[in-house]
C-alpha cells in the first residue's frame, strides 16, 4: 500500500497547489479510522495519502508551512461502510462519530482534512463539523478519488429536461459548507 498511497498522495497535493486562495499554513489532518478497524487493516489508507501529500507540498512549495497531525479527529465509535448506503444513510451513518480531543491542537488554523474518497460527502462534512466547532480557522477538503454519479435520466417537464439531469464534470462538483449548506462551487471543499 505504501508505493501506492506516495504516488496518490504526490498526485492529491499537486492538485491542492493549483487551489486559488489556499492558506500559507496548513495542518494536514487525515480522517481517521475506528481503533478496531485500523488494527484489522493494519494501516489508515487516509493517513497513508496525508503523509505522502504534505511531505510534497512542503517539498513543492517551500513557502507553505505545512504540518502533518495524526489523531486531530477520532473516530469515537463504529460506523457502518458508506458503500451502498444512500447519502441520508450515509449522513446517519457518521453522525456523532468523531470528536476533537484536544480542541487546542487546531484552534485558528487553517485544515487541510485527507480522506480517500469522496461520495455523497457526508464523511468530510461530519469531520469538517467537528473541526469548525473545535475553533479550526478554516476546513479544506482533498480526497484521492470522487464516486461517478449515477445520472438516472429524469421526466421531460412541460417539454423541457429536468435541472436534475445536468451533470457537472466531476472536476466541478465541488461543495461548499457554511453551517451545514451545500452548495456548489468552482472551488475547494472548505
Amino acid at each position: 500500500m505504501q508505493p501506492i498511497a506516495q504516488r496518490l498522495g504526490l498526485l492529491l497535493a499537486e492538485a491542492v497547489l493549483m487551489v486559488q486562495g489556499l492558506p500559507d499554513d496548513l495542518l494536514v489532518v487525515p480522517v481517521p479510522l475506528f481503533g478496531r478497524k485500523r488494527r484489522q487493516r493494519g494501516f489508515n489508507q487516509s493517513e497513508l495519502l496525508a503523509r505522502s501529500a504534505s511531505a510534497t507540498l512542503s517539498r513543492r512549495r517551500a513557502h507553505l508551512r505545512v504540518q502533518l497531525a495524526t489523531g486531530v479527529i477520532e473516530r469515537q465509535r463504529s460506523t457502518e461502510s458508506q458503500a451502498g448506503l444512500s447519502p441520508h444513510r450515509r449522513r446517519v451513518n457518521v453522525r456523532g462519530a468523531f470528536f476533537v480531543p484536544e480542541p487546542g491542537r487546531v484552534n485558528g488554523r487553517n485544515v487541510l482534512l485527507i480522506d480517500d474518497i469522496y461520495t455523497t460527502g457526508a464523511t468530510a462534512r461530519a469531520c469538517s463539523q467537528v473541526l469548525r466547532r473545535a475553533g479550526a480557522g478554516s476546513v479544506w477538503v482533498a480526497a484521492v478519488a470522487r464516486a461517478q454519479k449515477e445520472f438516472i435520466p429524469r421526466p421531460k417537464l412541460s417539454g423541457f429536461e429536468a435541472i436534475a439531469n445536468h451533470e457537472v464534470p466531476m472536476e466541478q462538483d465541488i461543495a461548499l459548507w457554511e453551517e451545514g449548506c451545500p452548495a456548489l462551487t468552482g472551488g475547494m471543499a472548505r
